[in-house]
């Protein structure tokens, strides 16, 4: 497996095929990132932080404070089934 071990999507943690939706995932871990300045699933081991991926507990601290419309974007880029998980492709 190769990668990122907390931009790794839930479908390529299960090891399950895969589409370009696995960016997507890694677009709304990456603007998490960004505006809260920690990683989102980050455990002590490789096993933890998986099962954090699986898990998908998705929380915002109160600070900094985010606009609605940031954690909106996120919450919609890190859904579990890739199929609705926010889609960046214009149809």
């Amino acid at each position: 497996m190769c990668g990122t071990l907390d931009y790794l999507a839930p479908e390529k943690v299960e090891n399950r095929d895969h589409v370009h939706a696995v960016d997507n995932w890694t677009l709304g871990i990456l603007c998490y990132e960004f505006l809260y300045g920690n990683p989102l699933f980050e455990a002590e081991s490789q096993k933890d932080t998986f099962k954090r991926i699986v898990k998908i507990n998705l929380s915002f601290p109160p600070q900094p404070n985010v606009s609605a419309e940031a954690r909106n974007l996120i919450s919609q880029l890190l859904v579990k089934d890739p199929s609705k998980r926010l889609s960046l492709l214009r149809g």
